[in-house]
């Protein structure tokens, strides 16, 4: 398999016309984002997603796997060459998916 590096540029490829999507790397790794909301990542196993009715329906053959010690199952995404469908998969997981975390704000000297 490729490395972490070319795959995030596939799975960005392959999600490219939802718009809004983008990633970060993280740990060796990358963390995905479809409008601010997180739906999976790259890990050791290569790409996961969070695990919602959506994900389940597309892939149901997907087994759900920790993707790191002591990190909540993800499930392996099966479905990668499929463009369309993990484009429809990613796009109904977002309903599913919790708000981003509030960014908290730094103190300003106005504030003290």
């Amino acid at each position: 398999m490729a490395d972490n590096k070319e795959l995030a540029a596939y799975i960005m490829e392959q999600l490219s016309e939802l718009g809004d999507i983008r990633n970060i790397p993280m740990m060796g790794g990358y963390i995905f984002y479809y409008k601010e909301k997180i739906f999976g990542g790259i890990y050791d196993g290569g790409f996961m997603v969070k695990i919602t009715q959506a994900s389940k329906k597309y892939m149901p053959d997907s087994e759900p796997e920790a993707p790191y010690e002591g990190a909540k199952p993800m499930l392996p995404v099966t479905i990668l060459e499929e463009k369309e469908t993990l484009q429809k998969m990613v796009d109904e997981m977002f309903a599913e998916l919790p708000a981003p975390k509030p960014k908290k704000k730094s103190k300003t000297i106005s504030d003290l």
